[in-house]
């Protein structure tokens, strides 16, 4: 089981998008800034606003790439109010 998620910090009001097998572990990571040289250790405030379950490593990985290429606040925004738009993404893109 591996996940895609997206986590918000409000002190500097962005998004981070990664992947994991445990979300809950990677969030303590990034709020405690396990990762020195990572984006999320401008801020200590890293809530997740979406765990969206994928059978494997590889479909969390290709919609983490997928996502980050959009380079899109809005599109981001709209997958964390509708979900379902990852399914139709992983549908399309996995054989």
């Amino acid at each position: 089981m591996h996940f895609l998620y997206i986590i918000y910090s409000k002190a500097i009001d962005r998004y981070y998008i990664g992947e994991s097998p445990d979300v809950s572990m990677r969030l303590e990571q990034r709020n405690n800034h396990y990762f020195k040289k990572n984006f999320t250790k401008a801020a200590k405030d890293w809530q997740v606003l979406l765990r969206y379950e994928c059978t494997d490593r590889n479909g969390a990985l290709l919609l983490e790439k997928f996502l980050k290429k959009m380079k899109s606040r809005v599109f981001l925004e709209k997958v964390i109010s509708n979900p379902e738009i990852l399914t139709d993404i992983l549908k399309k893109k996995l054989p």
